[in-house]
């Protein structure tokens, strides 16, 4: 026999695991909804992944969760640390037919929190510098990883008319979303000029060219989620996969300033995206670029990034060691 207290505590857990097993993922307004990019063929029994759209939406994308730049030419130094937080705002082409693809209409701007760490060292070369954090998308459950290395090729000639100049690598890998695996790959050039202001506050303001290479792989997409397909045999077919892309290439023009008081920083930048042109080359007899008329080819089979320009402005406070 069941004591009371066993009895109540077997109620108890069983609540909770009714509770739990009757809970359902809320997806965010910005969360990803691919599955709107495929079309059932006039058959009915397969879906076409439209490779124009999800090119353009991968470009844009990749420019809202790109590597951070938000550093002047000039490295951290031997042994110095810098820890920041930022917020971003970069625009998006909300209007066109490949934003579509998110839980919610979009009001043409995407907000991202980001946390870092930098470093600088003397190792493999001097003037050398690493960072690594996280980017959040507001609204959503995407976040990137980003990490990069930079090098400068001169630095610190400040009573002399030379500006610092350096190279930097880059790259954030997005996690998130079981529909796309997204990664950027980022190289910039950046010059900038130390001055004092009433000397007490030293101003480095910058500017720089941003190289991005986009990386978008699709995962397997289910277009009827609402149907399970082991009661309906046939669902299996409504399952479909964008084409492999090949690289999508943006460049980015940025503007910036870092400003420091004792150890405290504040940094401003605004960067500019140039619209997307790049152009996914397939063959024509490639399955996956056939349109609604599977008799019939469609430009998708040479998908050309349609995304338009974009911009970021971005601020950082942090901490300078």
């Amino acid at each position: 026999m069941i004591g009371p207290t066993r009895f109540l505590a077997l109620v108890a857990l069983s609540s909770v695991a009714l509770g739990a097993s009757s809970q359902v993922a809320v997806a965010d307004d910005n969360d990803l909804v691919l599955s709107r990019l495929g079309t059932v063929t006039p058959l009915g029994n397969s879906v076409v992944g439209d490779n124009i759209n999800f090119r353009s939406l991968a470009s844009e994308l990749g420019v809202v969760m790109a590597p951070r730049l938000l550093e002047p030419a000039d490295t951290l130094g031997f042994g110095g640390f810098h820890f920041s937080a930022d917020v971003a705002f970069t625009s998006i082409s909300n209007n066109a037919t490949y934003w579509s693809a998110i839980e919610e209409p979009n009001d043409g701007t995407m907000t991202t929190t980001g946390l870092f760490v930098k470093k600088g060292m003397w190792l493999p070369l001097p003037s050398f510098e690493v960072g690594i954090g996280a980017v959040h998308l507001g609204s959503s459950h995407l976040w990137a990883s980003q990490g990069y290395v930079k090098f400068a090729l001169q630095e610190g000639y400040h009573d002399l008319p030379l500006p610092s100049v350096a190279v930097r690598g880059a790259a954030s890998r997005m996690m998130g979303s079981e529909q796309i695996d997204l990664t950027v790959a980022s190289v910039d050039v950046v010059a900038s000029k130390d001055f004092g202001i009433a000397g007490v506050v030293r101003a480095s303001p910058y500017i720089g060219w941003n190289w991005l290479i986009i990386v978008p792989r699709s995962e397997v997409i289910d277009k009827t989620p609402h149907i399970d397909s082991r009661d309906d045999a046939t669902d299996a077919n409504m399952n479909f996969v964008f084409g492999d892309q090949d690289d999508i290439i943006r460049q980015r023009i940025l503007l910036g300033t870092k400003l420091k008081y004792y150890i405290f920083t504040l940094t401003l930048e605004a960067n500019f995206a140039l619209a997307g042109s790049s152009v996914d080359d397939r063959s024509g007899t490639d399955m996956r670029c056939i349109d609604v008329d599977p008799s019939t080819p469609t430009s998708n089979c040479d998908a050309t990034d349609a995304a338009g320009a974009q911009s970021t402005f971005t601020t950082s406070i942090g901490l300078d060691f």
